[in-house]
């Protein structure tokens, strides 16, 4: 591989750990700062389900995009937040300006929520990246990954010096053998 695709390859590298970092750190102060449980830069939310109200449907750990709607309908799976908490729930019936929400797994309805109170409705499901997710978003999960890509780079440029080196051996070599001639 030439150095100008490495170059690149390192730059988006290391572009997209920066923007997994600034999210990741934006998602956390949002979330403690001003109370909102599910911050929403691009357009759309992520949040990890970490209760099993919503079996078999959702699982522990699994990874939701979650994307606001004109309009919900019964059925939907939606995130609602209920003072500085997230819930990942079932739209079970919709009265007026009401909205009554229910886990999968639970035998009772959830108090009603209005239409201001929903953040969007679940539209993909990446099971078990949860996890890894919220191992991002602690400190010690942000310095493992920001240590793991230093040391890839730093690998990686310790190839580039060796190859380099190398080639300026073989140079040198050329060089002393053309003298000798």
């Amino acid at each position: 591989m030439n150095k100008t695709v490495k170059t690149v390859i390192r730059i988006a590298a290391l572009v997209l750990l920066a923007a997994l970092v600034g999210l990741s750190l934006y998602s956390i102060n949002a979330a403690r700062l001003s109370g909102n449980a599910l911050p929403m830069p691009l357009g759309f939310g992520m949040t990890v389900v970490l209760s099993g109200s919503m079996e078999p449907a959702l699982s522990v750990g699994d990874l939701l995009i979650v994307v606001p709607q004109d309009a919900y309908r019964v059925e939907d799976v939606v995130v609602y937040q209920t003072s500085r908490t997230a819930v990942v729930h079932r739209i079970v019936a919709i009265e007026g300006e009401a909205y009554t929400t229910r886990g999968d797994a639970n035998n009772t309805e959830d108090k009603p929520i209005t239409f201001e109170n929903i953040k969007g409705k679940v539209i993909i499901v990446v099971p078990f990246v949860g996890y890894l997710v919220n191992l991002i978003k602690t400190p010690i999960g942000t310095a493992i990954l920001l240590g793991l890509a230093l040391l890839l780079l730093e690998i990686s440029f310790r190839s580039d010096k060796k190859q380099d080196q190398s080639e300026l051996d073989a140079l040198k070599e050329e060089i002393e053998r053309l003298k000798n001639e």
